[in-house]
Order: structure tokens, then C-alpha cells, then sequence
């Protein structure tokens, strides 16, 4: 039974004593109308919200942020110049050439929003291309960047094995995992990556990460609702065999 819209279905993940909330915006179903109407949600809590974005667009950057959104994590980042390119579309000038209209930014920010903006907005670049793997400290040395966060699926296509999370320390995309967190650590940024368990995020953890997501809200409920099912199916298969 559907019994949440999207304001609730988010406002429950805020009050969850999340650190952060991570939503793919302009991905998949999630158009600019779902991403106000979640941060909206997330506004209520004190869960920090940040958006994945689907592309370098300076355009689709600076409106999320304007509609409220704290962090950006900007996927295929190649390149020196596509990360200043990112970083600038989240900075007002003279520091890069994000336009001026936070409608919702300073609803949410308060009236000095504009004044304190540019140090709070937390930018990310996504490391998990081939190119990428051959510029790391010209990516992370780029000024303005907070960090990288990795996207294994991805990260795993460029080096040559099949798309996953969690792999082993034997794979390739683990090697490659590794390198890119060396390299963070010697640029002093942050790093953060995505896990599909919470027993493999904390390894990550442990290994250096300062930032991790685990799963997403679809596979969370595909879970909740199999668990449901299959404890139903034992009921019944229980009583079933009382009955002979």
C-alpha cells in the first residue's frame, strides 16, 4: 500500500539521524519539482542536503543550489578544466560565475545566504572514468574543489570488470579505489564513496573515507517489502503444517 508522497517518504529519512541525505536530481524519475519537494522535506530536519547532479551543467548546478540544495557531487569529471569548470558554477563572483537567485537558498539560508555561500557549498568531483584516473592531482589540486567521491559501478566499467559495489580487495576496481583515496589524502581532501552494505562502508571508513553512502531508498524498500513477504510466507507455511 502506497501511503507516503514524497514529502513524507523524505521527511522519514531525515529523522532517521542521517548526517546527510544524497538524492540523484535530474536522473531517472527525479526531475526539478521532486528535488524542491524533497528538500523541502529534508529542510525540516537537521539533515545536511545534497544533490547528485546528472551532468557538468553549469545551469542544473546553479538552479538545485539555488533551490536549497548544500552540496553538489558532479559526476565524469575527466579533466583540470572540467573540475574548475564545476567548481566555478558554485561559486559567485569574483571566485567563479554562479548567477545570483536563491529563491529557495535564501528562504532556507537565511538573509546573508549570498555572504557565506561560497564557503558552506560543499563540491565534489566524481572520480570513475579512465581519463580521470590518469589526472588525480590535477583534478584534486583544482581550487575551490572539498573533495571526490567515487562511484564504484562506474569506476569498475573503466578499469575493466563488470559494474558493482563492494569488490573485493583482489579486484581491479579495489586497486583503483585505493589509488584514488591516496591521492585525496595527499591533496587534503575529502573523500567519499558509495557502498552497498553498511559492513562494507565502514571498511571504508576505516581505510580513510570521510564520507559514505550505503544503498538507496529503492533498495531499501524492495528489502523492507521481501523481509514482509517472506516472514508471511513462514506463517503460513506454519500454519499449514499444523493443519496435518
Amino acid at each position: 500500500m502506497a501511503a507516503n508522497s514524497k514529502f513524507l517518504f523524505r521527511r522519514s529519512y531525515g529523522t532517521s539521524r542521517l548526517g546527510f541525505f544524497n538524492y540523484r536530481y535530474a536522473a531517472w524519475v527525479i526531475d526539478y519539482p521532486n528535488a524542491l519537494q524533497m528538500l523541502q522535506a529534508i529542510s525540516t530536519t537537521e539533515v545536511v542536503p545534497m544533490a547528485r547532479v546528472n551532468w557538468n551543467d553549469p545551469g542544473q548546478i546553479m538552479k538545485i543550489l539555488d533551490a536549497g540544495s548544500y552540496g553538489v557531487i558532479c559526476p565524469m569529471i575527466n579533466n583540470r578544466e572540467q573540475a574548475e569548470k564545476f567548481v566555478q558554477a558554485c561559486l559567485y563572483p569574483p571566485k567563479g560565475y554562479r548567477s545570483f537567485g536563491p529563491i529557495r537558498g535564501l528562504l532556507y539560508g537565511g538573509p546573508d545566504y549570498a555572504k557565506h555561500a561560497d564557503n558552506e557549498i560543499l563540491k565534489l568531483a566524481m572520480i570513475e572514468t579512465s581519463e580521470a584516473l590518469n589526472n588525480l592531482d590535477k583534478i584534486m589540486g583544482t581550487p575551490g574543489l572539498d573533495g571526490i567521491y567515487i562511484g564504484p559501478a562506474d569506476l569498475s566499467l573503466a578499469v575493466g570488470t563488470d559494474p558493482g559495489f563492494d569488490k573485493e580487495k583482489s579486484s581491479p576496481t579495489f586497486s583503483a579505489i585505493e589509488n584514488i583515496l591516496k591521492h585525496a589524502k595527499k591533496n587534503k581532501i575529502l573523500a567519499g564513496i558509495h557502498n552497498a552494505t553498511p559492513e562494507y562502508a565502514m571498511k571504508m571508513i576505516e581505510m580513510g573515507f570521510r564520507m559514505v553512502t550505503v544503498g538507496s531508498d529503492q533498495r531499501y524498500m524492495s528489502t523492507g517489502a521481501k523481509s514482509v513477504v517472506e516472514k508471511l510466507k513462514k506463517i503460513k507455511s506454519r500454519e499449514e503444517s499444523k493443519a496435518y
